[in-house]
């Protein structure tokens, strides 16, 4: 009996019908693990840095906030969202909507067809992007990115937004912003074309994501009085745990960034190592030198504001880049988080309860305009569609290059503020955007019935009434006891 009769067509090598000629197996296993690490950045990566780093009573419905998001973008995208990215050009801003549920669609070669990139004079300069793996590999990248998004605005809501307004928030936003971004950016609308860089998602995903987080935040209003004055994290371990994860996860971030399991991935890779380290010994230096304390959790914030900044420009920067971009993304967002903040009225009134609109939106417009001075030409000519880009640093048309990363930034941050304050006045008129005072009062077992962690005897939770005193004979804590926080 031949071997075609008794091997599956998946096994049968390099001449299946399930190994197309234009396969790659190298670029698809490596897509495919990206977009896994990616994910893995959001569940359990954020889930547990989420429920570490806010107040006891908050870590459920933190850790929930994020779950559902990553949960709820997934339906959206391939029912609609991910053609409104990268799908067939409708507007300069968006693609057209449909499924990417089609058999037909996703065995086939991936392509983005908006992509195509042609010269003032209608002829073309770069053909559109078509990688070497199939369309459902490109799917499951973009919607992990679609979905970190999603709950990095979570942080700035974290401690008060209703569960119910959140359900609602999340497809809105993917439909009405993310898409808009991304096509923008990255599936062939108007700012690809005219040569604005990110290289994977400074502006797409992180300016974004702070910006819309801010203005929600404004909208929803602060958490209850009590919770803004001390919120102290209930398990450093667990935000370590978290950062961890996102910090090892961005190698999938970036190095994913050019499609392929190539050379530009390589040095993406290790510029955003470089960055990062950078960042997150800046930013403790510079909580020692000022506030006398290495904090850890000040580490952690220095970590993503590296991760962040080096993003927009991690395969198109040379190394010495990646540090000065390092330095800059551990000193420049610390300010405005550690000083500005507490100076301005502004800021002081919208309760960002984990400052995202510091570590995401200040990091990567920055890195967005250290991109447009440090992006240097040959890389530039490995990864974009327009031809002989270079950032400021390289002259020629370095200058007009920054000017586009103004611009670029400066519609990515209009658009969401407006979307944004649209969609939440939308949920506000349907439902409450803010939980009521007594759900705030006591948290997640109020919202959810369910605690964090189970403190005393077969599961139950601490309760003074059961099991006496915290104070044991000796004056101190009687084992399991908790302060509230």
């Amino acid at each position: 009996m031949s071997s075609s009769t008794v091997v599956p067509v998946a096994y049968q090598g390099n001449t299946s019908a399930s190994v197309a000629d234009w396969l790659n197996k190298g670029d698809n296993a490596w897509q495919l693990v990206a977009a896994t690490v990616v994910g893995l950045q959001s569940v359990p990566g954020l889930v547990v840095l989420y429920g570490g780093v806010v107040k006891k009573k908050w870590a459920v419905n933190s850790a929930f906030m994020a779950l559902y998001a990553f949960a709820a973008v997934w339906i959206c995208w391939v029912t609609w969202a991910y053609n409104m990215s990268f799908g067939e050009k409708l507007l300069p801003i968006w693609g057209k909507a449909r499924p990417a549920l089609n058999q037909g669609l996703l065995v086939g070669r991936a392509a983005l067809p908006a992509t195509a990139h042609y010269r003032a004079d209608g002829s073309m300069e770069t053909a559109m992007v078509e990688p070497f793996y199939p369309m459902a590999t490109v799917v499951y990248f973009q919607c992990v990115f679609a979905a970190i998004t999603l709950i990095l605005i979570a942080g700035s809501l974290l401690g008060r937004m209703s569960f119910l307004a959140w359900m609602i928030f999340v497809p809105l936003w993917l439909t009405f912003s993310y898409t808009v971004g991304a096509f923008s950016l990255w599936g062939g609308g108007f700012l690809f074309h005219w040569g604005v860089i990110d290289y994977c998602g400074g502006y797409v995903i992180h300016v974004s994501a702070g910006i819309a987080g801010f203005t929600a935040a404004y909208w929803v209003g602060p958490r209850a009085q009590k919770d803004r004055e001390r919120f102290p994290p209930n398990n450093i371990l667990f935000t370590l745990t978290g950062a961890g994860l996102l910090w090892m996860g961005w190698a999938g971030f970036n190095g994913g960034g050019p499609y392929a399991a190539n050379s530009v991935a390589s040095l993406a890779v290790l510029n955003t190592n470089i960055c990062t380290a950078m960042s997150l010994i800046v930013w403790t230096c510079l909580d020692v030198v000022f506030f006398k304390k290495p904090s850890v959790v000040g580490a952690v914030q220095g970590m993503i504001t590296g991760l962040v900044c080096i993003t927009p420009g991690a395969g198109l920067v040379q190394g010495w880049a990646a540090l000065v971009m390092g330095v800059l993304a551990g000193s420049i967002p610390w300010y405005t988080m550690m000083i500005l903040h507490k100076r301005s009225k502004l800021l002081q009134r919208v309760d960002d309860t984990l400052g995202v609109i510091h570590t995401h939106a200040v990091a990567g417009l920055l890195g967005g305009l250290l991109t447009g001075l440090f992006a240097e030409p040959t890389l530039c000519n490995l990864f974009l569609p327009v031809a002989d880009s270079r950032g400021a640093f390289y002259g020629g048309d370095g200058a007009a290059q920054f000017g586009k990363q103004i611009a670029g930034g400066l519609f990515v941050v209009a658009w969401n503020v407006v979307v944004t304050s649209l969609i939440c006045v939308a949920i506000n008129l349907v439902v409450p955007l803010r939980m009521p005072d007594d759900k705030l009062e006591v948290g997640d077992d109020a919202v959810h019935g369910e605690e964090a962690y189970a403190l005393w005897g077969d599961g139950e939770m601490y309760d003074v009434t059961k099991h006496g005193s915290d104070v044991d004979t000796a004056g101190g804590r009687t084992p399991g006891a908790v302060t509230p926080v």
